[in-house]
């Protein structure tokens, strides 16, 4: 709890002009773009099962109003079928039980899940079907185990470079189904060599700093039990547009539905697997 007090009053380092802490700001962001169907859409786009799942972890995270939740869970629930991509259907089933559903469809599927496939389908396998109160699937959890790279770093396939936001997933997904110890601490050295001199954390090394990326990390040293510096909530900060939704980086400010929405449960102190409550 002393944690968590810590982060919330980190992120409340720049609050909007009409008082709201970010988490309430981005929540806000987040209500105004739900389309009323109850799905979510990037500029110019028809709403989709993805975007959807992550923009309702987002609503979760802040604790947005009820009836923006469950017009996400309405929506996510009459497109289960869209998710055919095991990462997919581990998205929507994170969402859904986060949303305190039971999509025993989707977690059927996951189940079925079997070692040896891309690392980041076994990260979200485990994160969903934790979410929904089942075991993490021992063989996925050694094969993730497995996986990692010398320098405690993850990557989304087997043979791929390692990443800041693979590494940190890893992280959550490996804290949630109970590993402790030299993995963590590992993954946690790896994921540091990804922030860079502004505070924030680039996808990749050398790459600039943008806010998922530092969203990830956050969540993944949260997950640890670790405090991230006043300069990385600082740089996040920086990125927030007066709307309440935020930039992709300092040059960019693309995809903010999406980026928004993946920024939302770092700036409220949560990792996944996330809990409606």
């Amino acid at each position: 709890m002393r944690l968590l007090a810590v982060v919330l009053a980190a992120s409340a380092i720049a609050g909007s002009a009409s008082g709201s802490t970010p988490p309430q700001a981005a929540a806000s962001y987040l209500v105004a773009v739900q389309l009323p169907g109850g799905g979510f859409a990037g500029t110019g786009r028809q709403p989709d099962t993805s975007l959807t799942a992550w923009a309702a972890l987002g609503l979760v995270a802040t604790r947005a109003p009820v009836d923006a939740r469950a017009r996400a869970l309405a929506y996510l629930r009459a497109h289960e079928s869209d998710a055919t991509e095991v990462v997919d259907v581990a998205l929507a089933a994170l969402a859904r039980a986060a949303l305190g559903d039971r999509p025993e469809a989707l977690l059927a599927r996951l189940r079925a899940v079997r070692p040896g496939g891309l690392v980041n389908e076994e990260i979200w396998t485990i994160l969903a079907l934790r979410a929904a109160g089942q075991p993490a699937p021992p063989g996925l959890v050694a094969d993730l185990l497995a996986t990692q790279s010398r320098s405690g770093g993850w990557s989304w396939s087997r043979r791929g470079q390692q990443d800041s936001n693979d590494t940190a997933a890893a992280i959550e997904a490996l804290r949630a189904a109970g590993v402790t110890g030299p993995p963590i601490s590992r993954g946690r050295v790896a994921l540091r060599s990804f922030r860079n001199a502004d505070g924030g954390y680039g996808l990749t090394h050398g790459r600039d700093s943008d806010a998922q990326s530092t969203a990830w990390a956050i969540q993944a040293l949260l997950a640890t039990g670790t405090r991230p510096g006043a300069r990385t909530w600082r740089f996040l900060s920086s990125l927030r547009r007066p709307d309440g939704s935020y930039r992709y980086s300092a040059r960019y400010g693309t995809t903010p539905v999406w980026v928004t929405a993946q920024v939302a449960p770092a700036l409220a102190g949560r990792a996944y697997p996330l809990s409606g409550e």
